[in-house]
């Protein structure tokens, strides 16, 4: 079954950037390549059931088994080892990543509290965008009573595009919510 958002892409979004930004070809239009989430443990990383649980924390949001990732150098002040477990990540791709973004978008973001939008500040120059989030229990399918600390999880959606403002406005065709410069709230 396609996402419902892969869908709107294909058929709305990628047909009125084409002709917006005057392009020749759909291929030239800004298209999401891949998102990845990234949850850091830090001192916690030792500890076998804290990554376990951050594990299947991040499994259940995302529908795919993470990976523990490791540090590569030793450096004495952020104690940290060569080849100890620095935290874990998730990379979606195809059909996981339209859902997530769905979800994302749609239900994790307004639970946010006291959300006011995005920074745009957080693309960088080749268009791709980079956020944090400061609880990961925003997600509905995290169950907030088995969560023994509240953490904070890292998502960066990385777009194939010829410009910035290509993706920024990818982005606010697929209604994220940014903030608005002119405002002031």
């Amino acid at each position: 079954m396609v996402p419902r958002l892969k869908e709107l892409i294909v058929k709305d979004i990628q047909p009125s950037l084409k002709e917006k930004f005057g392009y020749k070809n759909i291929l030239m239009v800004p298209k999401i390549e891949k998102i990845v989430l990234n949850m850091g443990l830090g001192i916690d990383g030792n500890d076998s059931k804290i990554i376990k649980s951050c594990e299947n924390d991040l499994a259940n949001i995302t529908g795919q088994k993470p990976v523990i990732t490791k540090f590569r150098k030793s450096i004495s002040n952020f104690k940290t080892r060569k080849n100890t477990n620095a935290g874990i990540k998730v990379t979606l791709r195809k059909n996981k990543m339209y859902e997530f973004i769905d979800r994302l978008v749609n239900v994790a973001l307004p639970r946010i509290k006291d959300f006011r939008g995005l920074s745009l500040n957080g693309f960088d120059k080749f268009g791709n965008y980079t956020f944090g989030i400061k609880e990961h229990i925003i997600f509905p399918e995290v169950n907030f009573d088995k969560v023994d600390k509240i953490r904070g999880l890292d998502i960066s959606i990385v777009i194939k595009s010829l410009k910035r403002d290509d993706s920024i406005e990818l982005l606010r065709k697929l209604n994220f919510p940014f903030i608005n410069k002119g405002s002031n709230q």
